[in-house]
C-alpha cells in the first residue's frame, strides 16, 4: 500500500507562484503515470497535469504554459510548479499514482486571491 502526501498549497495573490509536492511512501518508479487533479467547490475533479514513467507530460489546456509537472524518482516525489496563478486555479489539488491500482493523496488547498 502506497501513501501519497501532498504539500505546498496555500494562499497566494493572482500572478504568484506555488510549488506543490507529492511525496510517496514507496518507489514511484514503477507507476505508469503520476498525475495532479484539482477540484473546485461545486465542480467535478479535473485532470491538471500528468507525467508518465518515461517522462512524457500532458496538461489541461487551462494550465498550459503556466504549470510544469516533474518527478524525482530518487526522492519518490512529484512536483507541480504553478506560475501565473489565477483566481480560477483555486481548488483542492490531489496527487494520483497509477499502477495496477489507483492511489490518491488527501489533497492540498490552493487559494488564489484577485
Amino acid at each position: 500500500q502506497v501513501q501519497l502526501v501532498e504539500s505546498g498549497g496555500g494562499l497566494v495573490q493572482a500572478g504568484g507562484s506555488l510549488r506543490l509536492s507529492c511525496a510517496a511512501s514507496g518507489s514511484i518508479a514503477s507507476f505508469y503515470h503520476m498525475r495532479w487533479y484539482r477540484q473546485a467547490p461545486g465542480k467535478q475533479r479535473e485532470l491538471v497535469a500528468g507525467i508518465s514513467r518515461g517522462g512524457s507530460t500532458n496538461y489541461a489546456d487551462s494550465v498550459k504554459g503556466r504549470f510544469t509537472i516533474s518527478r524525482d524518482n530518487a526522492k519518490n516525489t512529484v512536483y507541480l510548479q504553478m506560475n501565473g496563478l489565477k483566481p480560477e486555479d483555486t481548488a483542492v489539488y490531489y496527487c494520483n499514482a497509477v499502477s495496477q491500482w489507483d492511489y490518491w493523496g488527501q489533497g492540498t488547498q490552493v487559494t488564489v486571491s484577485s
